[in-house]
Order: C-alpha cells, then sequence, then structure tokens
C-alpha cells in the first residue's frame, strides 16, 4: 500500500486509501454520494475518527440525523465520538418566530441563507481540519431553484479557501443530469452503491468518479458494512505487487499422476480439475493441498458446496488425516456462503491469504458455488481473470474445482467454460467395465512443458488417490460406454499403482 503524505488525508478505511493512493488530497471540497444504506454516515464518521486519531480537530455538521442517532451508529460500531465536535444545526421552525416571519423574501431563500451562515458561523467558531457535512440533499431541498444552490455550494468553496480544512458533503444519488451540477465544482466525488441481487443480502460497491490530480484505481470495489465500519475490497492487480517465489514443478505425491504431468504442475499456474459429481474432484484436490502441508508450506482451501466437516470426513475417511496439519496452521479451509460473500471480498479474502499467511496452494471447491455469487457470466470470467492473474503474479498453485451437469456420455455439460483461463486441465470421467461403474482420469491441457496423452483409471481408497495403467485395452473411455478390445486381466490390472 502507498505510503501516506503529509498532503493526504487518511479516510480511516484502508481498502478507500488503497484506492485513491494514500488518502484524500488535505483541503479540498469532496462529494460522497450514494444510495440509503450504502455507509455514507458511516464512512463520514471514519474519516472523523481517522483524523482523532491523528490529533486533527473534527467536525460533524448534522442535517439529517440528531446528535442521539448519531451516537447510537458510533456505538453500534464499538466507537465513542468523544474529541469530536457534533452540531446538530438549529431547528429552523425554532428560529423564524411568528413575530419575525418574512413577507418580501421567498421563504426558500431565507432558510437556505440561514442554513449556509450556520455552516460557516460554526467553522469559524471551531476551526476544524476535517469537515463532514451530512446531508446535502437538505439543502437542495431548501434551494427554490438549481442556480441558487449552485451559488451557495460555490460561496462555501470559496469560504473554505485557505481555512486548511478537508470537507466532505454526503449526498444521496441524484438521477437528474440537470442536479448534476455539484460534482463539477468539487475536487473529488466518490460513490457509494448499494445494488439489491436476486438472491441473498444487496451487494454494495464504492467506485472514485472524480479526483483531480490524483492517480487512483478506477471501476468498481466491492465494500461491506461490518461491526467496526465500512470495509472496502480494492479489485486485484497482479501486475502490481509480486511476491518471489520459486517456479518449479509441484509434485502431487501420487506418482502416476506425476507422471502423467511429467512431473508435476507448475507453481504459479492454474490447474482446472473437472467432471460430473462423484468423481473424486474434491479429493484431487485435497492431495494437493495435503502434499503442500506435508512439505512445510501453507494451502489454502475455500469451499463453496460441502461443509467443513463434510471435507474433513471424507478426507479422514481416505486416510488422508488433515487434523495436524490443521493445529500447526500448514492449511485453512474456509467455507464460503456465496449469497452473503461478493467477489471482491473474496478475492479479498484470498489476497490477504496470500500476502499476510504466505499460502502457495489455493483450492477453489467449486468454481459452480462462486458462479452463484456473480450476476453474470461475463463478470465471473472477469473476475477469475483478475483473480487467476494475481495469484499466478505470486507465484500460488491454483486449483480450480468445477462440477459439470449429467453423468455420462454426451450429455455432460459445463456451467461456464473457463478452459482457456486455466493452464492445466485434468479431466475425470465415468465409464462402465465388468458390470462396474468405475472413474478415468486425463490430462488435456498443459500450457507449461508436455504432458502424458493417455486415459488412466482412478481409484479412491485408503491412502486416497490411485492412479492405474492407461486404457490401453478400451475405446471410448470418454463416452462413458468404452469398447474393449483387449485381454481380460487387464480390468484387473487398471486398478494399480
Amino acid at each position: 500500500m502507498p505510503e501516506r503524505g503529509d498532503d493526504r488525508a487518511a479516510t480511516g478505511v484502508d481498502g478507500l486509501d488503497y484506492i485513491l493512493g494514500g488518502g484524500l488530497p488535505r483541503e479540498r471540497l469532496y462529494l460522497v454520494e450514494g444510495h440509503p444504506g450504502a455507509g455514507k454516515t458511516t464512512l463520514g464518521l471514519q474519516f472523523l475518527l481517522e483524523g482523532r486519531r491523528n490529533g486533527e480537530v473534527g467536525l460533524f455538521i448534522a442535517l439529517s440525523e440528531n446528535t442521539p442517532e448519531l451516537r447510537d451508529v458510533a456505538k453500534s460500531h464499538g466507537w465513542t465520538l468523544d474529541g469530536i465536535e457534533v452540531y446538530e444545526m438549529e431547528s429552523l421552525e425554532d428560529h423564524l418566530q411568528p413575530e419575525s416571519q418574512y413577507t418580501v423574501f421567498h421563504p426558500s431563500e431565507v432558510e437556505l441563507s440561514h442554513t449556509a451562515k450556520q455552516v460557516r458561523r460554526r467553522i469559524e467558531e471551531v476551526k476544524p481540519s476535517r469537515v463532514v457535512f451530512d446531508s446535502l440533499s437538505e439543502m437542495r431541498l431548501l434551494a427554490a431553484d438549481p442556480l441558487r444552490f449552485r451559488r451557495e455550494i460555490l460561496a462555501l468553496k470559496q469560504f473554505l479557501k485557505g481555512r486548511k480544512c478537508t470537507f466532505l458533503m454526503l449526498d444521496d444519488v441524484v438521477y437528474q443530469e440537470t442536479e448534476q451540477q455539484v460534482q463539477s465544482i468539487v475536487h473529488g466525488v466518490l460513490l457509494l452503491e448499494r445494488v439489491a441481487a436476486e438472491y441473498g443480502t444487496p451487494r454494495r460497491r464504492v467506485s472514485i468518479s472524480k479526483m483531480r490530480g490524483v492517480k487512483f484505481h478506477d471501476g468498481f470495489h466491492d465494500s461491506s458494512i461490518l461491526t467496526g465500519g465500512l470495509v472496502v475490497y480494492p479489485r486485484l492487480n497482479g501486475a502490481e505487487e509480486r511476491i518471489l517465489r520459486p517456479r518449479d514443478k509441484f509434485a502431487s505425491g501420487v506418482k502416476a499422476l506425476d507422471e502423467l504431468l511429467e512431473g508435476g504442475v507448475d507453481r504459479g499456474t492454474s490447474t482446472l480439475v473437472i467432471g460430473p459429481a462423484g468423481t473424486g474432484k474434491s479429493t484431487l484436490a485435497t492431495q494437493y493441498a495435503r502434499a503442500a502441508a506435508m512439505r512445510g508450506e501453507r494451502a489454502a482451501c475455500y469451499l463453496f458446496e460441502e461443509s467443513r466437516e463434510t471435507f474433513l470426513d471424507r478426507a479422514s475417511g481416505l486416510g488422508m488425516d488433515l487434523g495436524p496439519h490443521l493445529d500447526q496452521d500448514r492449511l485453512m479451509i474456509q467455507q464460503i456462503d456465496p449469497a452473503e460473500m461478493s467477489p471482491g471480498e473474496f478475492s479479498h479474502t484470498v489476497r490477504q491469504a496470500v500476502s499476510r499467511d504466505n499460502t502457495s496452494v489455493v483450492i477453489i471447491d467449486s468454481l459452480n458455488g462462486y458462479l452463484n455469487a456473480m450476476p453474470s457470466e461475463r463478470y465471473l470470467l472477469m473476475h477469475m481473470h483478475e483473480l487467476l492473474n494475481y495469484l499466478g503474479q505470486q507465484g500460488v498453485l491454483t486449483i480450480l474445482v468445477v462440477a459439470q451437469h449429467g453423468m455420462m456420455g454426451q450429455s455432460m455439460q459445463t456451467p461456464v467454460d473457463i478452459t482457456y483461463l486455466a493452464d492445466t486441465v485434468i479431466v475425470l470421467r465415468y465409464f462402465e467395465a465388468g458390470g462396474e461403474l468405475r472413474q478415468a482420469l486425463s490430462v488435456m491441457k498443459k500450457r507449461k512443458g508436455g504432458h502424458e496423452r493417455t486415459i488412466r483409471e482412478m481409484r479412491l481408497g485408503p491412502g486416497g488417490v490411485h492412479i492405474g495403467l492407461p486404457l490401453r485395452e478400451f475405446h471410448g473411455v470418454l463416452t462413458g460406454v468404452p469398447t474393449y478390445t483387449g485381454r481380460e486381466q487387464m480390468l484387473n490390472e487398471n486398478g494399480r499403482d
């Protein structure tokens, strides 16, 4: 993360400061607009709390909420507003007594001027370094027309000049083009959105619409409001930060599987394990996580379908006891709810595991669950491309599991085609032979180096994954109903490593 200089005012939200390249340029006027519930007031309070932490004077001018409501918001996050000046605007009904009612001027002109004077007077009294004004919508309602409203904003900007004050104006999203004139006046515009999802919790996101003289990370960045405030998850950019890791081959610990891959898969690449339900995709991925942990490396498994307990029970039933690796923090297993976690938050979670915990193997099981978190297929591919590019730049081995629809033959379909994104593709299939339903494994693609093009039988049993000899005596294994062309004893020989 870029270092924050004295010319920047940190917002108190690490992810947002990262997007801004260190924070907001000081002594400028900013507009923070967003949907109701997007986190505008929360961001404003965090901005003032960060200033208090640095010994700066903060002022919160409240038009939309009263002081008890603000203190309740702060309390819900474990904060206290001690040391921050909260100024609740004087009620116009109290100020304008019947005996002093105006008869010449329009009511809106008097009310708007009165509000603007209160703001300027309080700033002169407190002399704050940071001010949050909540909200601009109230001033817009007081203005009789857009021209007068614009004049008041320009007058406020001129008033702030030379007062060494960083000013945040909170506002609701304005959709009328004629009312977007405030954006042309301010130094920067931050947009906070709350987007309804078809299922699950609404998605929140942050974007920088405008920031003069500052290089920032453009685009949408997912966010959420947790206990402790607004959290922003910057989009991944693998080219900006790299971790030097060895780029050698990574062996699975299963000799025949490594032979298929001519020594193993390469670090810094992605491997797609694809096949119908029950063919052993998750077990194969678990084998790689276990191999990493046994070498003293750290592996992270993110589960979108099965529970953590089921994952551990299945591994234990196949003779792969993962308990010691969990106890020694060489293995991390996290169950993900795609209805609750946005793709940006998930990418941030993976990033933390890599940059903070030095994880060298990441497993996503499965991509079908990840797909359910996305509004459409094209967004999934964009997120996956960013995530895989980032992990590749960090030298991390990524294992992706994809379940196909259908069980055998030509009826199987893939929910989304990402084979072109993966560096290695391992295909698992069912096939019928000798009155039994069996599993076959083959490597269809490997970008770096060569690979064996044979189709081998795979069995799951004590000790985990067992890969047999090439199925040379069969034709049409991938169709699910092969034709036997060789010796009878070949059926029994194929189950051995």
